[in-house]
């Protein structure tokens, strides 16, 4: 494929796929060609079926957007690569990590296009980050923390998808640590738990605490809480010159001795439509930011190490 329209499949119309879909129709660099979900029609003027497996096999169909629930990620990526398709999956990449394996594994065995959904793949604040570790303005990296407090689970956005409030495939390890775990992998390189502690409600966990280390011994601590207090998400790299902080998914703080100064950032803050622009050019064999299976898989492994 060269510069061509972009033939989109979406699987999946909750909240995400229904905004994805919002962006991809008015998106110059795809066509939607057939949205499906077995409980919700689609948007007047969009070809819907309730049957995923039509997109899969739909002949006019270049690539595929998965939404649906984390167990079927890997039924339809691997049958939707099979047919020749490039594939853009939410995270998780998979509940079971022998499934996220055989989606590795194909993806590399066929060269297909294949990429993860994961915010923090083109945040500028994560750039930015990524830009002072390289021309080494963190100095020596000292440590991570990860850390998250949520008042309510299911957050009030997601409390339709029944899923997410179930240890089988929801919580807000996988929901939401994911992300920053990911980052923590693409800036730092693959982590190794080295002790972990999950506690759970009626459903999904309720607290989780973590030690994790990169291959260098970097400590990375992780703690999350359902507890009565704000929402709040904190991902902050430690260095022995600046330290970096991001905060409320995007917002950028740097540290030092004199306390903490949040960072103007400049240019596009990286949301689901930066991202579907560099799907369409992984799709055209360009070089992409996006997270591939791959990395995907080394992240769903230690997220379900919690949950042993």
């Amino acid at each position: 494929m060269t510069t061509q329209v972009v033939r989109l499949g979406i699987i999946g119309l909750g909240i995400i796929g229904s905004e994805m879909l919002g962006i991809a129709v008015d998106h110059p660099d795809f066509e939607v060609t057939l949205v499906a979900d077995p409980a919700r029609p689609g948007p007047a003027g969009i070809p819907d079926t309730p049957d995923a497996r039509q997109i899969v096999d739909h002949p006019d169909i270049d690539a595929v957007y998965i939404a649906s629930p984390p167990s079927t990620h890997a039924g339809y990526a691997v049958a939707a690569m099979r047919a020749g398709k490039a594939v853009f999956c939410e995270k998780p990449l998979s509940v079971d990590p022998d499934q996220g394996a055989e989606m590795v594994a194909v993806a590399a065995d066929l060269g297909a296009v294949n990429a993860l959904n994961f915010v923090l793949s083109d945040r500028a604040a994560a750039v930015e980050v990524g830009r002072a570790l390289r021309t080494g303005e963190v100095g020596t990296v000292l440590g991570v923390d990860v850390r998250f407090l949520f008042p309510e689970w299911p957050r009030a956005i997601q409390r339709e998808a029944g899923w997410v409030a179930g240890r089988e495939q929801g919580g807000f390890l996988r929901e939401v640590a994911s992300h920053y775990l990911f980052l923590t992998d693409r800036l730092l390189g693959p982590l190794t738990p080295l002790h972990t502690r999950t506690t759970y409600g009626s459903g999904a966990e309720v607290a989780a605490s973590g030690l994790l280390a990169t291959a260098g011994g970097v400590p990375v601590r992780v703690s999350g809480q359902v507890a009565a207090g704000p929402e709040s998400y904190g991902w902050t790299l430690y260095g022995s010159r600046t330290s970096y902080r991001i905060t409320e998914w995007g917002r950028l703080w740097k540290g030092d001795g004199s306390g903490w100064v949040e960072v103007s950032l400049n240019g596009p803050r990286g949301d689901e439509r930066t991202r579907l622009t560099e799907f369409a050019r992984a799709v055209r064999g360009r070089p992409s930011t996006l997270a591939d299976f791959a990395a995907g898989l080394r992240v769903q492994r230690v997220i379900e190490g919690f949950h042993r």
